[in-house]
């Protein structure tokens, strides 16, 4: 990978994946909620001088991707990584779900993913890799949901992988690859200092899986370890 932009850098996944991106002597866009408290990638941008561009990003809102193709303009993206997101509230049990959160969620976890594809086709599609990813969850599976609830977040997640999968097809006729991506339940503030999945065998495993994705695997929904999941 060339170029790079991450959503969600400054901390857990997006933050390694950043890191790692950054050794392999790549470019990377990190996009960012607010990147003057994004002191770890400043630290690495210090280091790496040159291959770390900080930008600012809040996924809900709206005019968040047109700001980044102002920004880019032209530049090409081998890889656009939608790894920004929210788990939601507590309302996510049946017979409590909060529309209002609903509909929060599904923008920031599906649309805004959708438009920022929207917004840098054109970069991608001009690169080398010509990659979309969107960091997903088994949380939206239809198939393997076995367990109910977590309506919010299923909800959500499930929209973005119906994104990713149309994205996939609109954009074939570029030679665009598209794919939906669970991490595993990973040791982020998000996961849990108790989740099974430690950090770096999560992002060792999605990285692995980007770099050997071809045209044939778009439109699909892979675990970090490149298994194939459900929809």
């Amino acid at each position: 990978m060339k170029t790079v932009l991450i959503t969600g850098a400054n901390r857990g996944l997006g933050l390694e994946h950043a890191r790692r991106f950054v050794a392999r002597g790549a470019r990377v866009y990190a996009a960012v909620r607010a990147p003057s408290d994004a002191a770890e990638l400043h630290a690495l941008a210090a280091e790496y001088r040159g291959q770390v561009e900080l930008l600012p990003y809040e996924a809900g809102d709206p005019e968040a991707p047109a700001q980044l193709k102002a920004v880019l303009g032209g530049s090409t993206l081998d890889l656009l990584f939608a790894n920004a997101g929210d788990i939601g509230g507590k309302h996510q049990s049946f017979g409590s779900v909060d529309v209002e959160a609903v509909l929060r969620l599904v923008r920031i976890n599906a649309l805004a993913p959708l438009k920022l594809a929207e917004m840098l086709a054109d970069n991608v599609a001009r690169s080398e890799r010509k990659l979309m990813a969107f960091q997903s969850s088994l949380m939206g599976s239809v198939g393997d949901n076995g367990s109910g609830g977590y309506y919010e977040y299923r909800i959500a997640k499930t929209a973005l992988n119906m994104i990713a999968r149309s994205v996939s097809v609109d954009l074939g006729s570029r030679g665009v690859i598209a794919v939906a991506l669970h991490p595993g339940w990973a040791q982020t503030r998000m996961g849990g200092a108790n989740a099974p999945v430690p950090l770096d065998e999560s992002v060792t495993g999605q990285q692995r899986l980007l770099d050997a994705l071809t045209r044939a695997d778009s439109g699909r929904f892979f675990n970090y370890d490149g298994k194939e999941l459900p929809w």
